[in-house]
């Protein structure tokens, strides 16, 4: 029944005012929590925006209406009784070895207020899982150029790892006219499979820029590099056996790591790869559609609500997806 009342309002009016939420809006997003609760489904604000996409929904109303309406109808509280995972697989890729996998993430804007005004920047923030060594480095842009030279002088002091995993920000993947300029990403609305350095970005927060006073671009460099060494030298971790960062490094099993050539980065684009994969790890929803940064390419039933792996192979320009660990899909995907 809680289907079949949602696809009644199909078609709604607008919107009384834009301080206002429908009366047709506000029963639809309660119906639908109650039928993703009755489902033992997950039935917060962002599942419940998904819902009310596969059912085309127009208006369509935005994460923090969903929420204000969840919490006027105290619709906020949790599902009774403990969680049960649904036993679905993700598809996740072991750290066993320093630079095996790094994860990193864009963080800000963020603003120093000194004598000269306001000066707003970003952070780029790296972990190494195996060692938890950080790489971090201050940006005052977002473009592209600013992102590489970033990852090339953190990469010349963590080294150079032979995964990358971010999520799906877009100064990672290209631009919406150049989308297929991309990285190894995440699963979309997934932030907690970037775990370990959105941890970190707290981390980062409360025990550097909370605590440390900051008013020039200079003093950010300077203090953002001392922080970085601090944490890498002094900070234990119980995963790490109670060894530092820097200590775990020196402890294991790799004997040597590579690094960029030169620093600082070259001034020059660097050449295109001509061999390698992007990776993407994707949930499959009802609809059976692989979502590529706004591509859809439409998949066998047999993957709906499991988690898959596209990999863009860049020598033979085809996008191949994989289903634990098999192959089950093939599609051409000309990068530019």
């Amino acid at each position: 029944m809680a289907v079949l009342f949602i696809r009644q309002y199909n078609v709604v009016d607008v919107l009384v005012s834009p301080q206002q939420t429908s009366r047709e809006i506000e029963e639809i997003v309660k119906v639908t929590r109650l039928s993703l609760y009755n489902q033992d489904l997950f039935c917060g604000a962002q599942a419940i925006l998904w819902e009310l996409e596969e059912q085309n929904i127009k208006p369509l109303p935005s994460l923090r209406t969903i929420n204000r309406i969840l919490s006027r109808n105290d619709l906020t509280h949790r599902r009774t009784g403990r969680y049960k995972p649904k036993g679905v697989r993700y598809p996740n890729l072991p750290a066993r070895v320093p630079n095996f996998r790094h994860q990193a993430d864009f963080v800000g804007p963020r603003h120093l207020r000194g004598k000269a005004g306001t000066i707003r920047f970003y952070g780029m923030n790296v972990v190494d899982l195996n060692t938890g060594r950080c790489g971090i480095e201050p940006l005052f842009n977002r473009s592209g150029n600013a992102v590489y030279t970033a990852f090339w002088a953190i990469w010349g002091r963590l080294g150079l790892p032979c995964h990358l995993q971010v999520d799906n920000e877009m100064v990672f993947y290209g631009s919406p006219t150049h989308p297929r300029g991309m990285g190894p990403l995440i699963p979309q609305s997934e932030p907690w499979r970037n775990g370990v350095v959105e941890q970190f970005n707290n981390h980062y927060q409360q025990k550097f820029l909370d605590r440390v006073p900051m008013r020039t671009a200079d003093e950010l460099r300077e203090g953002t590099l001392a922080f970085e060494q601090k944490h890498n030298s002094r900070y234990r971790y119980s995963k790490l056996n109670g060894k530092t960062p820097l200590e775990a490094l020196d402890h294991s099993r790799k004997k040597s790591l590579r690094f960029p050539l030169s620093q600082p980065a070259p001034e020059t684009p660097l050449k295109k790869p001509e061999t390698g994969a992007y990776h993407l790890i994707r949930f499959i929803r009802s609809d059976c559609k692989l979502d590529i940064f706004g591509e859809r390419f439409r998949v066998s039933p047999d993957l709906q609500y499991e988690y898959v792996v596209a990999a863009i192979d860049v020598k033979e320009q085809k996008l191949k997806l994989f289903h634990d660990r098999f192959q089950v899909d093939e599609f051409d995907y000309k990068l530019r």
